[in-house]
């Protein structure tokens, strides 16, 4: 799930940098004086900005994807041990 979150949260970064850069054209003839000397405030920016996308993403992934996991979970193991399913039973050790 994190790999996901991070593919879609790269990509939408990627599509907001395209974006910006398409916008943003008029700077073009100051992009030394920019970096220099707002480089390190932009660095961190954009990595505010990945990581708050990033969880944002991670959240919504968790609500609709794993909806309701922990009962569906709960009740394939019933069927299992009640032994009402095609998957076989856990085996009992008998060492322990």
């Amino acid at each position: 799930m994190i790999a996901n979150a991070l593919i879609v949260t790269v990509a939408l970064l990627l599509a907001l940098g395209f974006w910006l850069m398409g916008e943003l054209k008029f700077l073009v003839p100051y992009r030394s004086i920019l970096y220099h000397q707002f480089g390190g405030v932009i660095l961190a920016w954009i990595v505010v900005v990945f990581v708050n996308v990033f969880a944002a993403v991670y959240v919504i992934q968790r609500k609709f994807f794993l909806k309701d996991t922990g009962r569906k979970l709960s009740h394939l193991d019933k069927q299992v041990t009640a032994g009402h399913s095609p998957v076989p039973p856990p085996m009992e050790d008998e060492e322990h």
